[in-house]
């Protein structure tokens, strides 16, 4: 008899072969890939809401300059001191044509002015000729004068007329009129003048026009002898067509002329300032 307390195993007739199938997960496991899946969600949950809460903010956007190393600061550095190079050269040469340019300027104003200094020179030089072959004239002139005064003394008849009519008086009335006046260089009258000025005015009273100035004078007329002169021969000093100086022959070995500032129109001998020449216009 079966004891009622002892439980019957039914056994299958299967039990004791392998099961083919794969095992049965554990609680244990299942609840830790739920756990382990459970978290899963929940960080992709998370990661979801903070995208869209990113979303949601306006994003800055960072860019990356190339590091400047060692070679690249050394070129840079040589690129500003080639720039620094070319401008300082820039600088010198610009220095360098001012000052070329200035010396030029310069050199052509001292070349202007040396030749202006010759040419006074050589002007000056020209008048002291001028004057050194008048006074030679003049000597060579009185030489001959002081003769043929001294043979006209020594002779009964006198190659000088000492007594003027017509129109040769008229002259000599009016240069001795003059007699006390002033000289000024240019003057014309009535109460200054320069010799040149007294010869023509005095010329002019009779209606004879003469040249203004002294060396036009000295060729105006006939030339005549100063052995031989006549009241009213217009005296000249310096050569003929170049003389620097005229007065009115007025007779008796006498002239009247304006002579310089310091005289004033004067009447003088001929030994006084003898001339170098004379001309006949009457």
């Amino acid at each position: 008899m079966e004891d009622p307390l002892v439980p019957v195993v039914l056994m299958s007739h299967t039990a004791h072969i392998r099961s083919h199938r794969k095992p049965r997960r554990s609680a244990s496991n299942i609840a830790v890939r739920t756990g382990v899946a459970g978290g899963v969600i929940s960080t992709l949950a998370v990661a979801g809401a903070s995208a869209s809460a990113y979303a949601a903010e306006p994003t800055t956007q960072t860019l990356s300059l190339p590091t400047i190393t060692a070679d690249l600061a050394q070129q840079l550095a040589q690129s500003a001191d080639a720039t620094q190079q070319a401008a300082a050269n820039y600088q010198l040469q610009a220095e360098r044509d001012t000052a070329a340019a200035k010396a030029a300027k310069q050199a052509e104003a001292d070349l202007a002015k040396a030749k202006k200094k010759a040419k006074a020179e050589a002007d000056r030089r020209a008048e002291a000729a001028r004057k050194a072959a008048a006074a030679a004239s003049r000597s060579a002139e009185r030489a001959t004068l002081t003769a043929s005064t001294s043979a006209s003394s020594s002779s009964s008849t006198s190659t000088s007329s000492s007594t003027a009519t017509g129109s040769a008086a008229a002259v000599i009335a009016f240069v001795k009129a003059q007699i006390g006046d002033a000289y000024v260089l240019g003057g014309t009258g009535p109460n200054s003048w320069d010799c040149s000025g007294l010869v023509q005015a005095a010329f002019k009273q009779v209606g004879v026009n003469l040249p203004r100035v002294s060396e036009d004078q000295s060729t105006a007329g006939t030339q005549v002898s100063l052995s031989n002169l006549q009241a009213g021969d217009i005296l000249y000093w310096g050569s003929a067509g170049s003389a620097y100086h005229v007065a009115v022959y007025v007779g008796d070995g006498m002239f009247v002329g304006a002579q310089n500032p310091s005289t004033g129109i004067v009447e003088k001998p001929l030994s006084y300032d003898p001339p170098t020449g004379a001309v006949r216009v009457l």
